[in-house]
């Protein structure tokens, strides 16, 4: 398969409601294991992350992924990773909450000399995180509601 195959082929995520607010979320891989959301009260339980913080989940992750790629390609050592984000909401002008800013901070562990040699991928690691530069460029959302009518 070639590079332009995989980035074609939808991955598909599929969440059923259990209760209240509470969703499994099913991921189409084999062997990955489903995931329980949730709002925070007072509409949900908090039983599980939340759409923000499942977001700032996917940000962070993809850009740790897209340091230690670099890295790894560098063939720089990173003993360990943290990466922190803080998600801040704020309101639109019609009131409705809205992710008004994220801030991540990622803190590799290396030593001295490999810290000396990271200049080129602390430039250019971000370009290869898929979510946050597509968040970036405004991404292409399409929606539809297709009501399912019993009888």
């Amino acid at each position: 398969m070639k590079a332009s195959d995989a980035a074609e082929k939808p991955v598909r995520t599929t969440l059923t409601r259990q209760d209240g607010y509470r969703f499994r979320v099913r991921f189409d891989q084999e062997g990955m294991p489903d995931l329980l959301t949730d709002e925070p009260p007072p509409l949900g339980q908090g039983s599980g992350p939340s759409p923000s913080r499942l977001l700032a989940a996917a940000i962070g992750n993809c850009l740790a992924a897209s340091l230690l790629f670099c890295t790894g390609k560098a063939r720089l050592d990173v003993a360990g990773l943290e990466a922190e984000v803080d998600v801040t909401t704020t309101r639109n002008a019609e009131g409705r909450l809205r992710i008004g800013r994220v801030d991540v901070r990622l803190v590799p562990t290396v030593t001295a000399e490999t810290r000396a040699r990271m200049g080129r991928c602390l430039e250019i690691y971000e370009s290869f995180c898929t979510v946050t530069e597509s968040l970036r460029a405004g991404l292409d959302v399409a929606v539809r509601v297709e009501p399912e009518v019993r009888a």
